[in-house]
């Protein structure tokens, strides 16, 4: 698959997560809470959306960062280098230039990161006028302010509540499990249908998931669709953004995954079964699209059965 259409895709994962019911109501559970910020971010480290208001928000961060005007440097560098670190190690906190806690967890579709859930935007104690003489040098080198929003900024920064790294830690392990719950929805979005699709495609797909253990041709399922091969393939990218043969072989895989979580199916039985025609292309394309072998996916699974049912 292609840089393009990975981010062709994990932008479609994306934007059907943000709109997904469950994502909702735990964002609204998740602030009312723990009286943090919760957002889900583009899985873009050198994209840096402006921060809207947020409930929760810390005023300070919106003071320097108004909606509808250029972001801070020094907060577009540490958000940069924080989604970076963490689409490599996972989960990851740090401090701000301004002393504040911020953190990244990754939400995945098989091995591609779809997403970050942030949050933050508070201190792990109470900031002293030096943190803050510090803090306004910093933000001050992209832009100015008059003595009265540094009065107001000085307002707000010391207005930002303190948590405990304790505390905080447990809130933070709170939003670790429900992004293994968005990157399991994730992987589900990756072939579901949506309302505005072309109703050929959705037909396709429909043939494609009912004919899954037998062999699929692309002859095949554009004669289902009443298109052209050519046609058809143009319109299957656009609508998945995957090709028919990738699209196949991931449906394929998630349908082993669900089949591997039972002892007693031999590996090289699921292959066959979700429709692979030899074991080698199974383990392909089960690297490729979920990472590791499936022999190590059931282990994982076996050692946390509860993180493997999410």
């Amino acid at each position: 698959m292609t840089v393009e259409r990975i981010h062709h895709l994990s932008e479609t994962i994306y934007k059907r997560l943000i709109e997904s019911p469950s994502f909702s109501e735990y964002e609204s559970a998740f602030r009312s809470a723990t009286g943090l910020p919760m957002r889900l971010v583009v899985a873009d480290p050198n994209t840096f959306a402006l921060n809207e208001h947020r409930d929760n928000q810390s005023q300070f961060c919106e003071m320097i960062n108004p909606c509808g005007e250029r972001a801070c440097d020094a907060c577009i560098k540490v958000n940069q280098d924080l989604m970076q670190k963490s689409s490599i190690k996972g989960p990851t906190s740090c401090n701000c230039f301004a002393g504040l806690k911020a953190t990244s967890i990754p939400v995945y579709a098989g091995t591609m990161v779809v997403g970050y859930l942030k949050t933050g935007q508070v201190f792990h104690r109470t900031p002293t006028e030096e943190d803050f003489e510090a803090a306004l040098t910093k933000i001050s080198e992209s832009r100015s302010f008059t003595d009265v929003q540094i009065e107001g900024l000085r307002k707000a920064y010391f207005e930002t509540e303190a948590i405990s790294p304790e505390r905080y830690q447990s809130m933070v392990t709170l939003l670790e499990h429900f992004a293994r719950e968005l990157s399991t929805q994730s992987e589900k979005l990756a072939i579901a249908a949506n309302e505005q699709e072309p109703a050929p495609i959705s037909r396709a797909r429909k043939h494609i998931h009912a004919q899954l253990d037998e062999a699929i041709s692309l002859p095949q399922v554009a004669r289902i669709a009443g298109m052209s091969e050519s046609h058809f393939c143009r319109q299957f990218k656009m609508a998945t953004g995957m090709t028919l043969t990738e699209y196949v072989n991931y449906t394929r895989i998630l349908w082993a995954k669900s089949e591997l979580l039972k002892p007693s199916a031999r590996i090289s039985e699921i292959a066959f079964q979700v429709g692979f025609q030899s074991l080698s292309q199974f383990n392909r394309c089960f690297a490729k699209f979920h990472g590791g072998s499936p022999s190590q996916y059931r282990d994982e699974a076996s050692a946390n059965p509860a993180k493997a049912a999410s």
